[in-house]
């Protein structure tokens, strides 16, 4: 159980309907359910009767909409009573990271932002699947790529820039491209979801999808990588990921003349912390140093 949860739960019985409380809060109606179904599970209680005209509220919902609310009330005391007598920023905060982009540019200014406000404590987690902030008690999360559609707060944070890369070993026994259409002849190695669907190219300022496949599938971009250097095939990958090969000539890029569209970097925080001090402040902190350490390097 989550302070969301409760927080939906009142508005529900406030609003009169889970429509509205869903609007209120801006979230999806289907995202609204589910945390009630979830909640009502957890607590093994019926919380609500619904049917296609009416909500009720049944005797233990009475019950635990009175302590809910109480519970939200001094949650929200605290925090007022916390920013009114501090003028420093305090907490506990829980933040997801991706593998290999979060280890080589954001630890390190994460933790440079927590010595500049000791008071805060950091839980930081890094992996490359899609966390549930709500359900796992995230604050915050970054994310390359696509996202999936949710009731997440997404901020873009810039664009890492794709290259095309094969070991010198690769090229030699297969041949070096020169056109994207030759890629169906090629063994490719296919990173995330978005590379199971082919690669996407920009020829002639147009987006065009060219099928590939290739024998190693796999979410994490180092493994892509090693798989590449070690001359297994052609990669697509975000170039922070490939710089450190190419410089030592353990990868070439090819197919220079087609730029493949960049990946999207997104913060994505739960509806209800949007005004946290916390991830405002850590949010500013990331792109004003990410800006000029990463992202600008990378283009």
């Amino acid at each position: 159980m989550t302070l969301e949860d409760m927080r939906i739960f009142v508005t529900i019985v406030n609003t009169g309907s889970f429509t509205a409380a869903a609007e209120r809060l801006m979230l999806s109606k289907q995202f609204v359910s589910r945390r009630m179904a979830t909640l009502e599970s957890r607590l093994s209680a019926r919380l609500l009767v619904r049917n296609t005209r009416n909500l009720s509220v049944t005797d233990v919902g009475h019950v635990f909409f009175q302590h809910a609310s109480r519970i939200l009330d001094e949650v929200r005391q605290a925090e007022e009573a916390i920013s009114l007598r501090q003028s420093r920023l305090v907490g506990n905060f829980k933040i997801s990271l991706p593998h290999t982009f979060g280890l080589r540019h954001v630890a390190s200014l994460i933790s440079a932002f927590q010595q500049q406000n000791p008071d805060i404590t950091l839980q930081i987690e890094t992996n490359d699947r899609f966390v549930d902030l709500i359900g796992e008690g995230f604050d915050m999360a970054l994310r390359i790529g696509v996202l999936a559609d949710s009731s997440l707060i997404a901020r873009q944070l810039g664009t890492l820039p794709m290259v095309i890369c094969a070991s010198p070993s690769y090229l030699q026994q297969y041949g070096t491209p020169t056109d994207p259409s030759m890629l169906a002849e090629h063994r490719c190695l296919l990173y995330g979801r978005e590379g199971q669907q082919g690669w996407t190219l920009q020829v002639d300022g147009a987006a065009r999808l060219y099928p590939v496949s290739g024998p190693v599938l796999s979410n994490n971009g180092e493994v892509i990588r090693e798989a590449a250097e070690a001359g297994l095939g052609l990669a697509l990958l975000p170039r922070f990921i490939m710089e450190q090969g190419i410089a030592a000539g353990r990868l070439m890029p090819v197919l220079s003349s087609v730029t493949p569209p960049g990946l999207s970097l997104n913060a994505l925080y739960p509806q209800h912390r949007q005004h946290s001090p916390v991830i405002r402040a850590l949010l500013n902190y990331i792109i004003e140093h990410l800006a000029i350490k990463t992202l600008a390097d990378l283009t």
